[in-house]
């Protein structure tokens, strides 16, 4: 597992955050330990409880922080339609980032055992879904709230298919496509 390594202070909170993706994406949450994450931050584990407390206050900070993160990379809200160049960037925002999606579906999972991660569960879909309703609202569409979660659906089984079976040009086509189809809805429902 790649060491995350600070220099500067202040960057230690930030660094324990992206350790913790790293070693939950790695690990899975069962593997998740103060130690572990120390360890892959380069830090001592005091430091955790300085910044943290406790590995649950961690665990849910590290979900906020993800989701945060991978909304701005997705850049979701800010996308006139899903054409090749968002295919292209989302696939390739995975390929990047794969523990960034890995450890959202890991938390995402283990939420159906905990119901403490619900809420941040809640929030990484509502996030998501919210920034595409506010792409398709402004792209000209109707009805944004159930069009943007059925699409989200897809884009979100598209990514774990990406990061588990299948290959990227495979991908970025059927993310292509389902731009391609937001267009004919977008045409028939002008008529």
């Amino acid at each position: 597992m790649t060491r995350i390594r600070t220099s500067k202070y202040g960057e230690g909170r930030e660094a324990l955050l992206a350790a913790t993706v790293a070693v939950v994406a790695e690990r899975g949450l069962h593997g998740l330990t103060l130690r572990a994450v120390a360890e892959v931050a380069g830090v001592n584990n005091t430091l955790i409880s300085h910044h943290f407390g406790t590995k649950d206050a961690l665990l849910h900070e590290a979900v906020a922080w993800a989701i945060s993160r991978a909304i701005r990379l997705s850049d979701l809200s800010s996308r006139e339609t899903i054409d090749g160049d968002f295919a292209r960037n989302l696939v390739e925002l995975v390929a990047n980032e794969p523990q960034l999606q890995l450890f959202q579906y890991e938390v995402i999972l283990e939420s159906r055992r905990r119901p403490d991660l619900r809420t941040a569960v809640e929030s990484l879909y509502d996030g998501y879904i919210g920034a595409l309703e506010q792409a398709l609202a402004r792209h000209g569409h109707n009805d944004t709230g159930p069009l943007a979660r059925a699409i989200f659906a897809a884009l979100d089984g598209l990514v774990l298919q990406q990061l588990t079976v299948s290959t990227q040009p495979v991908i970025q086509e059927a993310i292509t496509r389902i731009g391609s189809l937001l267009e004919a809805e977008k045409r028939q429902s002008v008529r």
